[in-house]
Order: structure tokens, then sequence, then C-alpha cells
């Protein structure tokens, strides 16, 4: 434990006369989703609007996924499109770089589905789902090195 008890917003800042432990208005502000009092959502029955931190922490990492799906297509059309071609496996560089492209497309989505997975725990006070992004994405990428690494060393030694 790196801190003895529980930590308080703005305890340094009460020593000033501020107090950030306590909204505008009075009310106790918590680090709990949705806050002690939270507001419901007139406009779906989806559960109640969460703390808006928790909603920009999951929506930056839904946009951190994004931008790594985003990466994986560009790097897999660079590979398949402005790679020299490996000399006696003229179809190499495809077989590099469309599991690249496919894998993208596959994290752009699943990304969009933990996303909106999350945002519903956060709204019914559930705990969050854990991500599958990490490992699909350590397997599929040391499969497509192991390909890569397979057909360089089939194109040095020369074979057809």
């Amino acid at each position: 434990m790196l801190w003895p008890g529980p930590v308080l917003a703005g305890r340094v800042w009460q020593r000033s006369g501020h107090d950030e432990t306590r909204g505008r208005g009075g009310s106790a502000v918590t680090d709990q989703p949705g806050g002690t009092n939270p507001a419901t959502t007139s406009t779906d029955d989806d559960g109640t609007e969460p703390d808006a931190r928790y909603t920009f922490a999951n929506e930056r990492t839904f946009l951190a996924w994004s931008r790594t799906s985003l990466a994986l297509v560009v790097g897999g059309l660079a590979i398949a499109q402005l790679l020299p071609p490996f000399p006696g496996i003229p179809w190499g560089r495809h077989i590099i770089g469309t599991p690249l492209i496919l894998l993208g497309c596959a994290v752009s989505v699943i990304s969009y589905l933990e996303w909106k997975a999350s945002q519903r725990a956060l709204r019914h006070g559930r705990p969050l789902p854990r991500s599958r992004l990490p490992q699909i994405l350590a397997i599929a990428i040391a499969v497509i090195g192991l390909i890569a690494a397979v057909l360089a060393l089939l194109s040095a030694v020369g074979v057809p």
C-alpha cells in the first residue's frame, strides 16, 4: 500500500481555504461512477449517467484503440504496396500486409464493442469487462511476425 488511508480530493488545497471535496451547492464529490446522487437519463432506460471522468476515460481508451487500428491498416497497406517484393516470392508482401489490414479492421470493430460494454457497465455500476484486445493483438502480431520471418528466410535461400 502506497498511501495509508483514504485519499480525498484537494487535501492540499484545503489548507489554503479551498475545499475540492465539495462540489457546487455543497454536494460531496466522490470517485464513484455517477457520484452519490447520480442523475437519471430521461431519454433512455439504460441505467444512470456515470461520472464524466469515467466516460471520458472510456472514450480515450476507445480512441487509443482506434489509432492502433488505423496504424495497423496503414502499415499493412504500406507493406503490401511499398515494400519491394521478396526475391523468389512475389506474393510475400501481400501475405504480411493483408493480415495486418484485417487485424486493423477487427481491432476497430472490437474496440467499439468494448467501449459500448464498458459504458453500459459504468451506467449500471457493474465492474468493467476485461478487454480481449491485448491478447488478440499479441497473438496476431506474433503470428504475422513469424510468417514474415519465414518469408524472409525463404527468399534468402532462393526457394521458388
